[in-house]
């Protein structure tokens, strides 16, 4: 979604693609994805370190840089060349680190046994990197995640390999200065899910689709450090190729879509793209709370190729529905979280152990829709879809996707 505008539930991109996963976009997709319209407009392009997408020709960079591990200042220095490279012709440098996902190593110092989240063991650190160490009892728990001694010695774990990653693209945006590109260089800081423990990572909840996210234009008028609009990562890519003057507004689609890759006898084509599911934000930059960007629609289908559960979203205003399409199925985990300590450590007390704000049972069995008040219940505990209250609203959401404009708010109950 992230690098073609297109939800994953429509690209045909499911869910992973390395390893035995083998997830694929179809190969029409090439027409809208953002490395092969930059490439199209002259931009040199390239991947450091995280691809996970697929087909190459649909997602089609030009140069990709890797054999950096965890070592986010190693990939800013490994990125050095490309920038440098030549002045004279635009840049695209898709910066994707490995860090902070949990890593195959548990700390077996500690009697919690979290895991190490790609940190070394020891406190040791990373060539260049001044690691940031965090005290477990210090720590602020998520109301999302249980407060137990397993979660804070995650969390620790977890806020150190974060702080690894300011460290490198503060060295990344050192070497755009020190090139003298910075100040007509868009950045834009982000991440492509949310944290990864279980009630974030693979999950609709606010923990899943609230992440980080930072832009900076060096041509706007007006910066503002904070803005209330709803943007998906379905809008990066629209945005970006709108920069760089590839857009039609109008039609949301690429000024010259870019030939498509030819299918092979056991190729999924797919069907025609013609334009974008998100749009540009690159003309809201400015504002603080802009007119119509009070709704976004996320989706979720599979993350490794064992967990089918099939989510659609819509959130408009203070108002969010959730629909589990496989609601009779148990919800699956991805391998690293069902390991987690922080989840182990709360599963093993039984199903109506509290794992945050739900019983484990409740997390692991969901019904077809969740509804929630997001002003009264931030972290999604009492689902409205029940309540005669709330009826209305819910028909709304229901009949009308991808246009209910007209959901009432309430103060919830």
């Amino acid at each position: 979604m992230i690098l073609s505008g297109i939800h994953n539930h429509a690209n045909g991109h499911y869910g992973h693609s390395h390893g035995t996963h083998k997830f694929e976009a179809f190969k029409s997709l090439a027409a809208l994805t953002l490395p092969n319209r930059l490439r199209e407009l002259g931009y040199r392009t390239a991947c450091v370190e995280k691809y996970h997408v697929a087909p190459q020709a649909v997602f089609d960079f030009g140069e990709f840089i890797g054999g950096t591990g965890r070592d986010v200042v190693k990939m800013a220095e490994k990125s050095r060349d490309f920038i440098t490279r030549d002045k004279q012709q635009p840049f695209f440098l898709y910066f994707a680190p490995n860090d902070p996902h949990r890593s195959s190593d548990y700390d077996e110092t500690s009697p919690e046994h979290p895991n190490l989240f790609g940190n070394k063991p020891g406190k040791g650190s990373y060539p260049g990197t001044e690691e940031v160490f965090y005290d477990p009892k210090e720590i602020t728990v998520p109301p999302f995640l249980p407060d137990t001694p397993e979660t804070r010695a995650e969390l620790a774990r977890y806020y150190q390999s974060v702080s690894r990653i300011d460290t490198g693209v503060g060295r990344l945006i050192g070497i755009l200065k020190e090139a003298g590109v910075y100040e007509d260089t868009l950045i834009v800081f982000t991440a492509d899910h949310g944290m990864a423990f279980p009630g974030a990572k693979t999950t609709v909840y606010e923990a899943g689709l609230r992440v980080p996210f930072i832009v900076r234009n060096p041509y706007a008028e007006k910066q503002v450090e904070s803005s209330e609009a709803m943007i998906s990562h379905a809008d990066i890519t629209p945005s970006l190729l709108d920069f760089a003057g590839g857009l039609d507004r109008k039609k949301n689609a690429p000024k010259e879509p870019a030939p498509i890759p030819p299918a092979g006898a056991m190729d999924n084509k797919g069907p025609d793209f013609t334009k974008y599911h998100g749009r540009s934000w690159l003309g809201i930059l400015g504002g603080e709370n802009p007119d119509g960007w009070n709704r976004i629609e996320a989706s979720h289908t599979f993350h490794e190729i064992t967990m089918y559960y099939p989510m659609r979203t819509v959130r408009e205003g203070n108002m969010k529905l959730i629909w589990n399409i496989a609601h009779g199925l148990p919800y699956p985990f991805a391998s690293d979280l069902w390991a987690a300590p922080t989840w182990q450590s709360v599963f093993k007390k039984g199903p109506e152990a509290l794992y945050g704000q739900r019983t484990v049972d409740s997390y692991i069995h969901r019904p077809e829709f969740e509804l929630y008040d997001l002003d009264s219940d931030p972290y999604e505990s009492r689902n409205l879809a029940a309540s005669p209250d709330h009826r209305e609203t819910l028909e709304i959401f229901k009949s009308t996707p991808g246009n209910s404009r007209n959901v009432p708010t309430t103060s919830g109950s």
